[in-house]
Order: structure tokens, then sequence, then C-alpha cells
């Protein structure tokens, strides 16, 4: 019975990875990804202004 309680934990997290893998690919593009990239979009576009921008009335 020491093999049995060996192969559990390997085997419960194999299964959680294949999961959780499934979840990730189900997940990407559908109807909310032109939202998602949108969304990206603007923080990078706000960070990139924002590194721009010049850093006060002293610069």
């Amino acid at each position: 019975m020491d093999y049995v309680s060996a192969l559990v934990p390997p085997v419960v997290m194999a299964v959680f990875f294949v999961g959780v893998i499934r979840v990730i690919v189900k997940t990407q593009g559908g109807a909310n990804k032109a939202k998602e990239d949108a969304a990206v979009d603007a923080v990078l576009a706000r960070a990139d202004g924002a590194r721009r921008a010049p850093a006060g009335p002293d610069a």
C-alpha cells in the first residue's frame, strides 16, 4: 500500500494541472477577446504616456 500513497500526490497534481490548462485554453479568445485586448492596449498606452510625460515644473 506504500505505492498507493506514493502515487496519489503526483496523480492529483497532474489532474489539477490538466484542469488549469483546460481552463486557460478555453478562456482564450471568444466574445471577450476584443474587450480584453482593448483593456491591455489602454493600460500600455497609459503607461507609455506617463513615461514620456515631463516629470513636473522642474524638468
